[in-house]
């Protein structure tokens, strides 16, 4: 009897698997343009922080905002569910790591209490800075109107993964045109990771969409459920799709790469793969100002039934400002951020963020080996 054919797999890409070509002509690094815009807001700088409550209260934001990048509040943390959510954060860092879960599913039980959606909101917005929130699509008929009363300028709809159709027992769910009309502020909807449910979600209107299903190192995704591909390919799938709504529409839609980002190399990578910006969460929750105090946990973590995320201790490294911008002594590729991206810009001939889409990469999977063995040695336990 003939042999069944197989399935064929695709191969899929992760930072660590690829490489950067430099261009043929070098630019000063402070010659090149790394501004981000979403609707009518430009951003210095395209990064974004994660809206995971170790990272982003509204001091955290305004902050982020003054130093040209932007901060997303959850709203449906410990922000908007206590009075006081200093005293919280402080009893999650001090639990032990057995016992940490248990303890998150129980604060995240308690219910969001809307005074304080627009307390939060408030705050960010009478600092002068960029206000943008993020919500679960079963949330956000509930508390998007609340924050845009309180003045919040970007919305952002955010789950594991998020699909332009979904099917549940919910006789109307979230119809996301029916959102973008109702805000008319710009809408920036995640996760996703594939080339046609990315199309699928630009064609409802949004503005901007993230991509990336688990790659956080808080995440526990990809080991619970098994679901996830690598942020190189999965970038490049987000940016086909754009490419293609385009040329459909003439509506140029933002790729943002979220998560999985932990040095200056990984950024550009992900801008090479066709990313406008990034959300970075575990980088900038080792920031002096970061409310998790040395800690980092996942937005599913809480989950009452099953939990994916887990709390990780990131350390306290540096001010908010100089993992951002530098100066500094460190090795790793893990502060100067900004630094490196234009610097890895000048160096692959790209002027513009636009510009280093096109820059070339390769597969390279020793890229991070090659040639390192005293290092290895150096750094062996």
């Amino acid at each position: 009897m003939p042999r069944p054919r197989l399935r064929q797999m695709e191969r899929a890409y992760g930072f660590d698997e690829v490489a950067l070509v430099p261009g043929d002509v070098t630019i000063n690094p402070d010659q090149t343009n790394i501004e981000f815009a979403v609707g009518n807001h430009t951003l210095s700088i395209p990064i974004l922080a994660s809206a995971m409550d170790a990272i982003v209260d509204p001091a955290f934001a305004i902050r982020l905002n003054m130093l040209g990048g932007l901060a997303v509040l959850n709203l449906e943390g410990v922000q908007t569910r206590y009075e006081d959510p200093g005293e919280i954060l402080d009893q999650i860092a001090r639990t032990a790591e057995k016992k940490v879960t248990a303890l998150l599913q129980k604060i995240y039980s308690e219910p969001i209490k809307e005074k304080l959606v627009s307390q939060r909101v408030g705050a960010i917005k009478e600092a002068g800075a960029i206000c943008a929130v993020s919500v679960t699509p079963a949330s956000t008929k509930r508390l998007a109107p609340i924050a845009k009363d309180a003045g919040m300028d970007i919305l952002v709809v955010q789950s594991t993964v998020t699909t332009a159709r979904h099917i549940s027992k919910s006789y109307r769910g979230l119809i996301l045109p029916e959102l973008c009309q109702q805000m008319s502020v710009p809408l920036i909807v995640g996760n996703c990771c594939s080339y046609s449910a990315a199309l699928e979600l630009m064609r409802t209107g949004i503005d901007g969409i993230l991509v990336g299903v688990g790659p956080g190192a808080a995440c526990t995704t990809r080991e619970v459920i098994g679901v996830g591909v690598p942020q190189i390919t999965a970038t490049l799938n987000c940016a086909a799709a754009r490419e293609a709504y385009l040329k459909e529409s003439g509506k140029y839609v933002s790729v943002i790469t979220d998560g999985g980002i932990r040095t200056g190399g990984d950024l550009c990578k992900a801008f090479a793969a066709g990313a406008d910006a990034v959300m970075i969460g575990s980088p900038l929750a080792q920031a002096t100002e970061a409310p998790g105090k040395g800690y980092h946990w996942g937005m599913s973590h809480s989950h009452p039934a099953l939990p994916r995320g887990t709390r990780i201790k990131v350390g306290t490294t540096a001010p908010l400002e100089r993992i951002l911008f530098g100066p500094t002594s460190a090795t790793n590729g893990t502060q100067n951020l900004v630094g490196a991206l234009r610097t890895g810009m000048g160096v692959c001939s790209a002027r513009t963020i636009k510009e280093m889409h096109k820059v070339k990469m390769v597969i390279a999977p020793s890229i991070r080996t090659e040639g390192k063995y005293f290092q290895a040695i150096q750094n062996a336990p």
